[in-house]
């Protein structure tokens, strides 16, 4: 008796093992995924090469630097465009002196805490020149500083700024500015680095809720069951839990370097990848069910049949990722094993922790499709069929739409195909109208925040001043050739040599000698643009001309250069890693196809896909959102993941269609592949879409551009490229398409195609 029941007591414990071992992992990784926010980086100047000048530019111009500092600057304007009373002065410079005289309180939690202290010197009061506005000076302590965006100390940096902002429009009874008739905004690096903080920390709550609430919406239309959308949905969670766990601890570590983007990113990426290999495995199980009693059986048959596409799958958009390793950029190196381990842990999921859930029941795991449980009816009871009518038409029968799509294209596979390349091609021909030479920090954000309001109204009425001007350092016998140089410059307001005694106020002139170390100079130089807009990039461009010209051993730095830096950096990588994705892709779909123009074909097709959906997001970007720009980033992160995410789908196809090719040969194969296929694949692109899609509920820029154009993408890779394109191409080429494999050559098995 004990031996006929060892088996499923062996399979029992295994699944029990299984489901142990996942739900361990969801319970660490779970808290990991939470503390993702706490190791993050996204200081700009820290993803530079060390070879970049902005780089070099400030390591030598720390040395001139007497105390660190994270400023933040308190802008206030009458609210009626009148001169400040006495009354009103007096309100301010109250407000200045009380900042430093006690800590600045936050709260975190409910518990209150200290989070800085405006100690590095006493606030400046800087009336301006029309009599309308005042600007204080606030210095947070070095520590803020040095930990700038995102990492654990920036979320005290956050709360620094919240409790300035807070002091400042609290009431005039309590030495605020409230009822004063005075507008006041807190702007500069610290209340940027603030509003970033605040933009990005939607990731760990808000964004996860909003793609998983979508996935569990398009599943249960998918579906139709209560039952089995959930346990799709806990797949894709304890991916993501192995993903936090493993990311976590590598950047913890210093192995890893983690942003606010590549965060986004890993847990939509995990969560649609999660998905698309689940919905593959249940659709080939449910098949399975109709034609085997057994669950085991049904399930060991399925997998079996999916592992090789997944992996292969999974292995191709790793791949592809991880040639962001060959980026100048460490934001853009980072996010290669960071997405690649996404990729892994989705694997991993959906063939260890999904086939355990799906076989919780034992004999009777059917349930989890209630109410449409599939039956065993007999292998012969499901199978499609592919044959000509009378007429000569190809007709495919057993799978619904699918059947009369593939029908479709079967007997206009020429003109389908030709269309479509040239409706994509025309897609693609509006790509050079993309504007992606880089924004400014107050263009960044979709919604309104307080420091973008406080720059514009510091650029209204403080013409010279800036918290973060270029910094040119450059040897002490260059100096007068240097300031003479950058006032030339188009775009500088002011050039300040750097002295041994401070100004008093920015803006202002400094008094003393200059300030020489180890025989080098440092002038600040401010742009008529804020430090952070793409003019004030532009006049650091010809700055950097100017001075090298009498100069070429001085550098220059600085906020806007860093930027400068950025972009040419993006730009190389554009160049440098798009050929290199290419390449590895091609490789590994000529060893999984076997075929040399196959895989030429399908990855002609994804960058006809891609290069379609970039010229229309260009357009729409331009003329329906009105976007100031792009990123240099956006182009390289769109190519990468369209383009290995596009070709998944081919490859679930294709390889389905390289199984029925050795049956009924290539034409009637791809038929019988593409009607197969196409509900399960179109409900996984319209998943990848739709957890794409939900990056937008982050207000920044970057992460609204790269959620339209990988959604828009992938949908048109799921219902162009795959259904009609890939399939009326490989239908035309007929047996030809496998060349050089040993497919190629069957033409008597494909007469009736």
């Amino acid at each position: 008796m004990l031996s006929n029941n060892w088996p499923g007591l062996v399979r029992g414990l295994v699944i029990l093992a299984a489901l142990g071992v996942w739900l361990t992992i969801g319970a660490l990784g779970g808290q990991a995924q939470g503390s993702l926010s706490d190791v993050q980086t996204n200081d700009a100047a820290a993803f530079l090469p060390r070879s970049a000048e902005s780089t070099r530019a400030a390591a030598l111009a720390r040395d001139f630097v007497r105390d660190e500092s994270l400023p933040g600057l308190v802008v206030v304007e009458t609210s009626d465009g009148s001169s400040l009373t006495e009354g009103q002065v007096s309100a301010v410079r109250a407000l200045a002196e009380a900042i430093p005289a006690a800590p600045l309180e936050g709260t975190s939690g409910d518990e209150p805490q200290t989070v800085g202290d405006a100690s590095v010197a006493a606030p400046v009061v800087v009336p301006a020149e029309d009599g309308t506005a005042a600007l204080v000076v606030v210095s947070l302590d070095a520590d803020l500083a040095q930990d700038d965006v995102g990492a654990e100390d920036s979320s005290v940096a956050e709360l620094a700024v919240a409790a300035l902002r807070d002091r400042a429009s609290a009431p005039a009874a309590d030495g605020g500015l409230s009822g004063t008739g005075l507008d006041v905004w807190v702007t500069g690096p610290a209340g940027f680095v603030a509003d970033f903080v605040k933009a990005f920390g939607v990731i760990d709550t808000v964004l996860l809720l909003v793609a998983l609430g979508a996935v569990l919406v398009i599943l249960a239309l998918v579906y139709r069951s209560p039952v089995l959308p959930f346990v799709v949905i806990l797949t894709a969670v304890l991916a993501l839990s192995l993903a936090g766990l493993v990311v976590y601890h590598l950047t913890a570590n210093g192995v890893l370097t983690l942003n606010g983007q590549s965060q986004g990113i890993l847990s939509i990426l995990v969560v649609g990848a999660s998905v698309d290999y689940a919905l593959l495995v249940v659709a080939r199980y449910r098949e399975e069910l109709r034609a085997v009693a057994s669950p085991y059986g049904a399930l060991s048959r399925a997998m079996r049949a999916s592992i090789a596409p997944i992996a292969a799958s999974a292995g191709t958009v790793a791949a592809g990722l991880l040639c962001l390793l060959l980026s100048d950029l460490s934001s853009n190196r980072s996010l290669g094993p960071v997405a690649a381990i996404g990729i892994a842990a989705a694997f991993l999921a959906a063939m260890t922790a999904l086939p355990a859930l799906l076989l919780v029941g034992g004999r009777h795991a059917r349930w989890v499709f209630w109410p449409r449980v599939p039956r065993a009816v007999g292998p012969a009871a499901h199978a499609e069929t592919v044959d000509a009518d009378d007429g000569g038409r190809v007709v495919v029968e057993g799978h619904g739409v699918w059947s009369r799509v593939a029908g479709f294209v079967g007997r206009h596979d020429r003109p389908v195909w030709i269309g479509t390349a040239l409706l994509l091609a025309a897609g693609a021909a509006l790509v050079p109208t993309l504007d992606a030479e880089g924004t400014g920090d107050a263009e960044v954000f979709l919604t309104q925040v307080d420091s973008v309001d406080g720059e514009a109204a510091l650029v209204r009425h403080f013409e010279g001043v800036s918290a973060q001007p270029a910094s040119v350092v450059a040897p002490e016998r260059d100096l007068e050739a240097v300031v003479e140089a950058a006032e030339q410059t188009d775009g500088v307001a002011r050039a300040a040599v750097v002295t041994d005694r401070p100004p008093a106020a920015p803006g202002t002139p400094a008094q003393g000698d200059p300030l020489v170390v180890d025989g080098r100079v440092r002038v600040d130089v401010t742009t008529e643009a804020p430090s952070d807009s793409r003019a004030s990039i532009e006049a650091v461009a010809d700055l950097r001309s100017a001075v090298h010209e009498v100069s070429p051993e001085a550098v220059v730095g600085g906020t806007a250069a860093e930027r400068l830096d950025t972009r040419l950096a993006g730009q190389r990588d554009l160049r440098v890693i798009v050929p290199v994705v290419l390449a590895v892709i091609l490789v590994i779909l000529v060893l999984l196809l076997r075929s040399v123009l196959a895989a030429l074909l399908l990855v002609g097709a994804n960058v006809l896909s891609f290069g379609a959906a970039l010229g229309v997001a260009a357009v729409l970007f331009d003329q329906v959102f009105g976007f100031p720009g792009a990123d240099p980033a956006v182009p390289l992160y769109a190519f990468c993941f369209l383009v290995a995410l596009g070709v998944d789908y081919s490859i679930f196809l294709m390889t389905r269609v390289r199984e029925e090719s050795l049956r009924v040969g290539t034409r009637r194969g791809v038929l019988r592949g593409l009607a197969v296929t196409g509900s399960v694949i179109t409900s996984a692109g319209v998943v990848l879409a739709a957890t794409f899609a939900a990056l937008g509920v982050v207000p920044l820029l970057f992460m609204a551009q790269i959620a339209f154009i990988v959604a828009f993408g992938v949908l048109v890779d799921t219902l162009v490229v795959r259904s009609l394109l890939v399939p009326a191409l490989v239908h035309d080429l007929g047996p030809r398409a496998w060349w050089p494999s040993r497919l190629d050559g069957r033409p008597a098995r494909d007469s009736a195609g």
